[in-house]
């Protein structure tokens, strides 16, 4: 028999639905949906850390290395991050909240005239030919203003991130795309990925994420109320300890096929298991912050501590620093000692060869 829907079924159910079974790298988009980017290295970039868990034989670096040869693109969704390119063109012709003037515009036309000509650029390049010298940026410090012109032009959906060399964005012209008929159809289509991502979701989460569509679409900001109406009348939902949670139609999650393999997966910070903060309290009864911008002295687990499963539990957090090809590992518990079965020894064993090979 299936057993009942509490939080210990909703815990089994979260980490069996998105930990599937490790596919190609494009698949693995796919069904993901979106993967969020970060740029920090700690042991490797967010991106990396997220895929080498659902993707086989995943290594460090195979987004990057194969992004011109795979159907994504790099854009702006709920955050930064990669998507199926079929899911980003849902999101355009976006036009931002920001409007341009006339002057500014003229001055990103022309940018996209020199990169059409040129095919891919390099900022630098664009510096280069039109000086358009510095401005300061959000956190306090200066950039040239041909990045940020550029930036602002892939948001708006004139040129696109082609790839990138050494880490820095190359551009190319995005292709046009033209109004949908009914952007309400494309509304929800943004929904169900977040909610396929994401779920089970209490209702909190469901409507942040529902909210920071507007980021995606600003151009239909106007929709969210109705998208997230909609949303709720094709889910699944369950009231549990006095808190509204809601699932894709057609899944059970107190089926009996949820239960946990022994385990240990050290995640990213904003892998789908963890990212929302408040549903991670919820399912697991503690609070982890990413503490990268915390000053070091007021850090509690560490500057890129990762999350660490073991079975259907969060029971701790790694630190990990990878110097001279050797990895090191700094592992804290939530308990303050780990857990007492060998099997937990194996598993942290496996985890952190398995990270070795990765990296």
């Amino acid at each position: 028999m299936p057993k009942p829907l509490d939080l210990s079924a909703l815990r089994r159910y979260a980490v069996a639905r998105t930990l599937f079974a490790p596919t190609t790298l494009p698949r693995a988009i796919d069904k993901l949906g979106f993967v969020q980017a970060d740029p920090i290295r700690a042991p490797a970039p967010a991106q990396d850390l997220t895929l080498r868990h659902r993707v086989k034989d995943y290594r460090a670096g195979d987004l990057k290395r194969r992004y011109t040869r795979l159907a994504v693109e790099e854009d702006f969704f709920i955050n930064h991050g990669i998507l199926p390119r079929e899911t980003q063109r849902l999101m355009h012709p976006r036009h931002a909240r920001t409007v341009w003037g006339a002057d500014k515009m003229r001055q990103a036309q022309a940018v996209l005239d020199f990169v059409r000509e040129r095919g891919t650029v390099h900022p630098r390049e664009v510096d280069a030919q039109f000086s358009h010298g510095k401005v300061s940026n959000w956190f306090g410090g200066t950039t040239n203003a041909s990045t940020q012109l550029l930036d602002g032009m892939q948001y708006r959906g004139m040129v696109r991130i082609a790839g990138r060399a050494g880490g820095v964005r190359l551009y190319a012209a995005a292709p046009i795309i033209e109004p949908p008929e009914d952007p309400q159809q494309h509304m929800d289509a943004l929904a169900n990925v977040v909610i396929g991502l994401y779920a089970p979701l209490p209702e909190r989460t469901l409507k942040h994420l529902i909210s920071r569509l507007v980021y995606a679409a600003p151009q239909w900001m106007h929709l969210r109320k109705d998208t997230l109406r909609r949303v709720r009348t094709r889910l699944q939902h369950a009231k549990l300890d006095g808190h509204s949670w809601y699932w894709p139609e057609g899944e059970n999650p107190a089926s009996n096929r949820h239960e946990p393999d022994d385990i240990v997966r050290l995640l990213a910070p904003f892998d789908p298991i963890v990212w929302d903060r408040d549903r991670f309290e919820r399912l697991w009864g503690w609070a982890y912050r990413f503490e990268a911008y915390t000053p070091a002295h007021n850090r509690i687990r560490g500057y890129y501590a990762l999350p660490m499963l073991w079975r259907d539990q969060v029971i701790g957090w790694g630190n990990l620093t990878w110097r001279d090809a050797k990895l090191k590992a700094d592992i804290g518990y939530v308990a303050g000692k780990p857990p007492r079965e060998a099997a937990f020894k194996r598993a942290l064993d496996d985890e952190l060869q398995r990270m070795q090979a990765f990296l």
